[in-house]
């Protein structure tokens, strides 16, 4: 208290000189400033302590250190009586500075060096946290100090450490930290939100780090965010969302998603590096006008993870996905869902298993009479996806993280894994296109494998199983696009490096492949019509290049390439016959 005097003895010591020298007309600033002893007081201790308002309506009595200076002020949360001492709650001084930066029009809120202890804090409108390079926000170990954040609907919020709620022009900076603490709330069980699991026995009550809601003009810059007990980042229906420099470590508790941005719009992503135990950069619901770029991520789980909604103008380039054994590009849609015109280019991905899996499935699954008697829901739409310029090293089995406190488990399905594009029952996907790919798996598909049948569904991708291809498995697409594709093995497989599924129109050219002398063929084509192949080299010697099989067969043109290396170019099974096929080799 005597400090703080001191300070406002020298604020009207600088207010009384400045009187002074309107009336003398001749003192100038240099000499205004010698009179004064110490520092201006905003400048040492925050604007935000000296500016108030009478708590009268209409009440003249205001004291501002300058006007002009409005929004612009430097709130410091030691100023406010918060300790950083690591085990002193500081949630009330820090909210405090929140409260009164956003009273005065906003301004910047200081976390200095220290490591201040807090429980839920609300950021509000034209409020911009800045963490200094010292400066760290931790997470209380006790679930008592953690609410739901405010104005945050249930069903997306559950309680959390950080969060706003329909404001403006928010902002986090700076190079400190915002470490939750989520180790302390390790249990062992996750969300049980997954394929067949029970999510009334979900563990949610742990709280996620940061969550916005319907916040307009959102900038999180630079700043490492760690150890969430829950999701890092949720971003639901936010609109001018900028994440640029953010480093995420989230690796200490289930369910530790990166990015989980959900129908939100116009959101760049630039300049990340991520590494977490769930999905890396989820796209849920209608997100539109989102790019991502420069970016570097890795996971146990996915990277891009679609799922619902109307997802649409958005393009992901640049980026490096390692160590990634999920699934890196995960995209699953139902009915009354939309994917369209979406992008893919520049990326690179080393140590992963998937890589991409797509998937169009507008059945119920539930066939319960309950069901039966209602109207059938509207179906969904993938279309105008495309795949450009992707390099990539895919291992046959999942590995451990080393940073993962605890074993990781792989279900059956996640083993030599391929791309699939995969539609189930009446559903087509329209307009997929991969170009400019280069894959490197690590084999060892069995036979057994190559000749099983996938089941009619199209859920998460290991639902499936292992699918009878290494390189690409396509089932009810329309206008399927390969174009400067390689598909390398490093050990044999006895699957074929391209298997279609019901596939019409499509084009493959300059498609360079391995084959193997005991596998069945090179390619397999099931009830498939008006495909031209060309400019196709098998580089290795094979038995047979492509197979047909099923009477639906038709159209289909072989023009050109190199099938120096193997023994017969067609067999035909199942009811496929030659008519199905010109070959001019």
């Amino acid at each position: 208290m005597l400090k703080i005097a001191s300070r406002l003895s020298s604020y009207f010591q600088l207010m009384l000189a400045k009187v002074k020298m309107k009336k003398s007309g001749n003192l100038s600033r240099r000499k205004l400033l010698a009179q004064i002893s110490v520092p201006p007081i905003a400048a040492s201790i925050g604007a935000g302590v000296f500016s108030w308002k009478d708590t009268a309506a209409q009440s003249p009595n205001r004291l501002v250190v300058d006007e002009k200076a409005e929004g612009t002020r430097v709130y410091n949360v030691r100023d406010f009586g918060a300790r950083g001492d690591g085990v002193t709650l500081d949630t009330a001084p820090i909210q405090a500075a929140i409260d009164a930066c956003e009273r005065d029009r906003g301004g910047t809120v200081l976390v200095p060096a220290g490591d201040f202890a807090v429980g839920t804090l609300e950021l509000k409108s034209n409020v911009t946290l800045h963490l200094a390079a010292q400066g760290r926000l931790l997470g209380s170990a006790k679930g008592e100090h953690y609410k739901a954040g405010n104005g945050i609907p249930p069903d997306n919020g559950n309680i959390v450490m950080i969060s706003a709620a329909n404001a403006e022009n928010v902002r986090i900076e700076g190079q400190g930290t915002i470490d939750g603490n989520g180790a302390r709330f390790f249990t062992g069980k996750g969300d049980m939100t997954g394929p067949g699991q029970n999510s009334s026995e979900g563990y949610f009550q742990r709280p996620h780090l940061l969550i916005f809601y319907r916040c307009k003009n959102l900038i999180i810059r630079d700043v490492f965010l760690t150890a969430s007990a829950y999701h890092c980042t949720r971003i639901l229906q936010c609109s001018r969302v900028y994440l640029d420099g953010v480093r995420i470590h989230n690796r200490v508790n289930l369910n530790n998603d990166g990015f989980h941005i959900n129908s939100s719009e116009y959101v760049h992503i630039v300049n990340c590096d991520v590494a977490c135990q769930d999905d890396a950069c989820a796209l849920f619901g209608s997100n539109k006008f989102v790019t991502v770029t420069n970016c570097t991520f890795s996971t146990r789980w996915s990277i891009f993870r679609f799922g619902g909604g109307e997802a649409e103008n958005i393009t992901i380039s640049n980026c490096v996905i390692y160590d990634t054994y999920g699934c890196p590009i995960k995209m699953r849609c139902g009915a009354r869902s939309r994917f369209e015109n979406i992008t893919f280019s520049n990326l690179i991905m080393n140590n992963v298993t998937g890589p991409i899996s797509i998937g169009l499935d507008s059945t119920r699954r539930n066939n319960s009479s309950s069901n039966q008697n209602r109207q059938p829901r509207a179906k969904g739409i993938v279309r105008n996806i495309a795949f450009n310029c992707i390099r990539a090293t895919v291992v046959a089995e999942g590995k451990q993280h080393p940073d993962l406190p605890w074993p990781q488990k792989f279900r059956p399905g996640e083993t030599r894994s391929c791309i699939v594009v995969n539609g189930v029952g009446a559903d087509f996907l329209e307009n997929i296109s991969f170009q400019d790919i280069q894959i490197t798996y690590e084999g060892g598909g069995t036979a057994e494998e190559a000749n099983r049948e996938v089941p009619q569904l199209a859920g998460e991708y290991f639902e499936i199983g292992t699918p009878p291809a290494f390189g690409i498995y396509a089932r009810n697409v329309h206008g399927l696009s390969l174009n400067n594709i390689r598909f390398a093995v490093m050990k044999p497989d006895m699957r074929p490096a391209v298997v279609f599924d019901n596939v019409a129109d499509s084009v493959v050219n300059g498609l360079s492949v391995q084959g193997d002398l005991k596998a069945d063929s090179v390619m397999r084509f099931n009830n498939t019509r008006d495909v031209l192949l060309s400019s196709t080299r098998v580089l290795t010697p094979a038995p047979v290049f492509l197979k047909l099989s099923g009477e639906a067969n038709a159209g289909i043109t072989i023009d050109g390439g190199d099938l120096a290396k193997v023994k017969q170019p067609l067999v035909f099974r199942g009811g496929a016959t030659e008519k199905a096929v010109k070959l001019r080799v």
